[in-house]
């Protein structure tokens, strides 16, 4: 009976103008209803007043078409129940009110002043006075000019829609409250409004204090990009004057070389022109004996020829000869020899990464240095090289290492303190000095390192467990540090780090000589290295090795990597289970042992730690550990 009744409305939902269902219908104030189109296509190019086209209402001026969505929710059902598509819709929309153009809907000339919820009207100062005067419109609600009023109205039932379903999250009437939504929970407007605009002003809190704290973070950024172009000045500065006295040494050695070149030439020159000499005067000597004899025998019929007696000169006897003069001598084949082997050790220096140099040029490293370099030639008339500050980093490297036996060490100091012009005149010290010396690319002296030398500089760490992540359980009086799927009941405080399962020790080193070591339980997902106490702990840069405040080696599964300022060099893994690490504060540099009965080295880090630096941990994989060992022998 319903449907029949909903059918039976086909002709109030007809257009009068195009004779058609109703599309996007506008009411006028009159009560007519139209389709937009339809209106405005009837009003188009009319040069004399409007009016309504079916009851000839005249409008002093163009009125606002408002969108009846009464009719167009009562036109959506008798679609549905007769079975009429839904028309194409034309890019006509009603458009909001500004809030600075709502007019009364009494005058229709006046700024409306005022809003009333329960005539669903506005009204200038005049018109509203009824409601502020008259006891009769008490109970009608009154706010501030609402351009959007009709949108407050309920679709289906036409009605203000003045509570809020907390359910479905939309606006209801009360109809809508007694029927679809009955039973669900529900505020009214205003206090869903209030809600709304106490959650959007917090929000916009955060982002105001997270703005500025970026705007703050950017300044930082900016005044570090200065600090950064300064320091990279200075360092700049700092390596030209290195790299300059480098080359002044070498030009040094340079011009002595050719110096000494220009000695044997003249000594050669020196030694031809007095042989020359020498020779000349020879030959005068038998050409005036040459000419005593002429003489004599053009006097041969003479008397006198027959008692003369004539003697050859003593230099008869003597063979002239050319000697074989060259410019190699003893100095200059030294000159030639040692920098032909310096070529050739820095060439291969050179090929080695930055990193690793300071390295391999300490004792116990695994580079070749020429053997000319290591042991100059005695016959050599001066000390090889004669810059200072080269020939102290060379005696250095020379050294004996750690591993070397007292009497190698004695030795060495017997040789660098020998005058290299003096040959060695006991035939023993020469064969024990052949016997106990060794170049330092040898494996004996070059590829460990005795731990006993080591632990002269152990130090007692513990972990700080403030700094432990809560995955990170610390136990056996915070010298072992477990990791585990179970947060540990740790308090939430600034040092504590709350991204990387990390933990640093509590003790730190800016000055002398430091060694420990560590037990791995696995070296699958771990990492150890050395951090300043400054490192950042909440952001995703706090990871060991990805930030400049950090250095680490990290096995990741099967790979094992150097890490520093996010840059990443790839090592080959000795899969220890037991590392040593020994700081030098003071040249600014931490070597990491695999340790055994001996310490054999795989990784240096060099940099000039500006600050205190702390042993730094990251164990990731369930169940895994690492242990600070008891240092003994």
């Amino acid at each position: 009976m319903a449907e029949m009744s909903l059918l039976g409305l086909e002709d109030e939902l007809t257009c009068s103008i195009c004779l058609c269902l109703f599309e996007n219908p506008v009411s006028l104030i009159c009560g007519h209803s139209f389709c937009a189109s339809c209106l405005e296509a009837t009003w188009k190019d009319r040069i004399s007043p409007l009016s309504c086209p079916q009851c000839r209402m005249a409008f002093s001026s163009k009125p606002e078409l408002k969108k009846n969505t009464v009719l167009s929710a009562v036109l959506d059902a008798y679609r549905i129940k007769a079975g009429v598509p839904e028309p194409v819709k034309e890019p006509f929309e009603v458009k909001k009110k500004d809030p600075d153009e709502i007019k009364c809907d009494s005058c229709m000339e006046a700024k409306a002043v005022k809003t009333c919820l329960t005539c669903m009207a506005s009204y200038c100062e005049d018109h509203v006075r009824p409601h502020r005067e008259n006891a009769i419109f008490r109970g009608h609600q009154l706010s501030d000019p609402l351009p959007d009023l009709m949108d407050r109205l309920c679709s289906e039932h036409g009605k203000l829609m003045e509570f809020y379903c907390v359910q479905h999250q939309s606006c209801i009437c009360s109809n809508c409250l007694q029927c679809v939504h009955k039973g669900c929970e529900f505020i009214t407007a205003d206090d869903r409004r209030f809600k709304q605009k106490t959650d959007l002003t917090d929000k916009l809190n955060i982002l105001e204090d997270k703005t500025d704290k970026n705007e703050q973070v950017i300044t930082q950024m900016k005044e570090q990009q200065t600090k950064l172009k300064e320091l990279a000045t200075t360092r700049k500065r700092i390596l030209e004057v290195e790299y300059r006295q480098i080359r002044e040494a070498i030009d040094r050695d340079e011009k002595e070389a050719m110096f000494a070149i220009d000695k044997e030439q003249e000594k050669g020159q020196s030694k031809l022109v007095s042989l020359m000499k020498k020779f000349n005067e020879n030959i005068e000597k038998m050409n005036r004996t040459k000419s005593e004899i002429n003489i004599l025998l053009d006097q041969s019929q003479s008397l006198a020829f027959l008692k003369a007696s004539v003697d050859l000169p003593s230099v008869v006897n003597f063979e002239p000869y050319n000697p074989r003069m060259t410019v190699e001598g003893k100095e200059v084949i030294a000159y030639h020899s040692s920098a032909v082997a310096l070529k050739e050790w820095i060439t291969k220096l050179m090929e080695q990464p930055a990193d690793n140099r300071i390295f391999v040029l300490k004792p116990g490293n695994q580079f070749p240095i020429p053997a000319l370099l290591l042991n100059p030639p005695l016959s050599h008339p001066r000390e090889y090289p004669r810059d200072l500050a080269f020939n102290q980093e060379m005696s250095r490297m020379s050294s004996p290492s750690p591993a070397c036996t007292p009497k190698t060490k004695a030795l060495g100091a017997k040789q660098r303190n020998r005058n290299p012009n003096k040959e060695l005149k006991d035939p023993k010290e020469r064969k024990d000095q052949k016997s106990n010396t060794q170049p330092l690319s040898s494996p004996a002296a070059q590829n460990f390192v005795k731990r006993s030398e080591l632990l002269k500089y152990g130090t007692i760490l513990n972990f700080d467990v403030r700094t432990a992540h809560k995955r990170i359980s610390l136990s056996e009086n915070n010298t072992k540090a477990t990791v585990s799927d179970d947060p540990a009941h740790y308090p939430d405080i600034p040092l504590r780090f709350s991204v990387c399962s990390q933990v640093l020790c509590t003790k730190g080193f800016s000055q002398g000589r430091h060694y420990w070591e560590i037990k791995m339980s696995s070296n699958n997902f771990c990492g150890l290295g050395l951090a300043y106490g400054r490192i950042d702990r909440k952001g995703p840069a706090s990871r060991l090795g990805r930030n400049a405040e950090s250095w680490c080696v990290e096995w990741f599964n099967v790979k094992l990597s150097a890490w520093h300022n996010s840059i990443e060099t790839v090592l080959a893994n000795p899969n220890p289970s037991r590392v040593g690490v020994l700081l030098d504060c003071d040249q600014g540099s931490a070597t990491l042992y695999n340790v055994q009965d001996r310490a054999f080295p795989f990784h240096t880090f060099v940099f000039p730690f500006t600050e205190a630096v702390y042993p730094a941990f990251w164990i990731f994989s369930n169940g895994s550990s690492v242990s600070l060992c008891k240092l003994s022998n």
